[in-house]
């Protein structure tokens, strides 16, 4: 479905500038930004994908992955098309990287959406799969319906949305799962081919402050971002700005796409960023997509009890009390 954006501001000789993301296109008239979904028409910015999805399921909040927000509650999960990175390894490139003219969708509305969830016995929703930014007045429409009907929501993200656009969607948004793909300039450009990635970390920040449940994920690339530099550069932001208590997933990549010649990430790496995470002063650092391995549970921060098994996406034990840990009564960061 067409909609009319709420975030551009129009320009001289019909051209428009998107506020949806950092990128602020500037956007010729009948031509779209770098996202593809987007499009100038006549002077006037307009989503070409309000409501249209392309992936519905319903899914375990792991696999988000989220670990401190109700483990083992079901997500009603859906996407759309389109990006503003192009991440060479996309596990989802084929509604990621779309191009107009193959959408395969269906529109389901905001309200058909929230109900379909409830239905379902979802905990609540989550805008996954592709960028939400992209959905913005789709998430905002679908997050109020659904905070009004008792459903939390999530956003699955790259976190290269734009302040104004965050400010929009933050008060009807209780959980934002973002990706920290790397800590320097160059590897973001070789990822997300984006020059600047501070104002990923400020927004990221902001959700702190807007009281948000957050958790950052990074999925360790060998020959991308696997270099202590870069583990401990994301370890040491997330304890200083996030604080200690925010989670930290370190996923194993898989060969994808265009990095379909590389390995997948040595157990060992990923090992390495897990002891950089501890080392300076994460509680919870998890791997992911290395299934059964220790240290995809949640253990006390305080005395080491164990509180959480997991197998893949399935919470096998939870001993949890109240928040707390039965052993030593230490308040667990999260809720539960």
């Amino acid at each position: 479905m067409k909609k009319e954006t709420i975030l551009y501001e129009k320009l001289d000789n019909n051209k428009v500038r998107c506020g949806v993301c950092q990128r602020r296109c500037v956007i010729s008239e009948s031509r779209s930004g770098w996202c593809r979904t987007r499009v100038n028409e006549g002077g006037r910015l307009y989503s070409l994908i309000y409501g249209e999805v392309s992936s519905l399921s319903i899914n375990p909040i792991e696999k988000k992955p989220v670990f401190h927000f109700y483990p083992g509650s079901k997500w009603f999960s859906v996407g759309s098309v389109g990006c503003n990175f192009r991440c060479p390894g996309c596990q989802n490139w084929d509604i990621s990287h779309w191009k107009q003219g193959e959408m395969h969708t269906e529109y389901i509305s905001p309200a058909e959406l929230v109900s379909r969830a409830k239905a379902s016995g979802c905990l609540g929703i989550s805008w996954t799969f592709n960028e939400p930014v992209l959905w913005l007045e789709y998430t905002i429409d679908g997050a109020r319906l659904a905070k009004e009907e008792g459903l939390y929501t999530n956003h699955v993200t790259n976190g290269f949305i734009s302040e104004e656009a965050f400010d929009l969607i933050a008060p009807f948004l209780d959980v934002y799962r973002v990706d920290i793909k790397a800590f320097s300039e160059r590897t973001y450009m070789r990822t997300g081919h984006i020059k600047e990635f501070r104002g990923i970390l400020l927004i990221a920040e902001k959700a702190k402050r807007y009281g948000m449940h957050v958790e950052i994920v990074t999925n360790v690339t060998p020959g991308f971002n696997d270099s202590e530099p870069e583990l401990r550069g994301i370890a040491s932001w997330i304890k200083n700005h996030l604080g200690p208590d925010t989670p930290w997933h370190v996923t194993r990549f898989y060969p994808h796409l265009e990095l379909a010649h590389l390995y997948p990430t040595p157990v060992s790496v990923l090992e390495k960023a897990w002891a950089i995470g501890k080392d300076e002063g994460l509680w919870y650092v998890y791997l992911g997509n290395v299934p059964g391995h220790k240290w995809e549970n949640t253990c006390c921060h305080q005395c080491g009890a164990l509180l959480l098994e997991r197998d893949i996406f399935e919470i096998v034990k939870n001993s949890i009390q109240d928040g707390k840990c039965p052993e030593c009564h230490t308040v667990i960061p999260g809720r539960f």
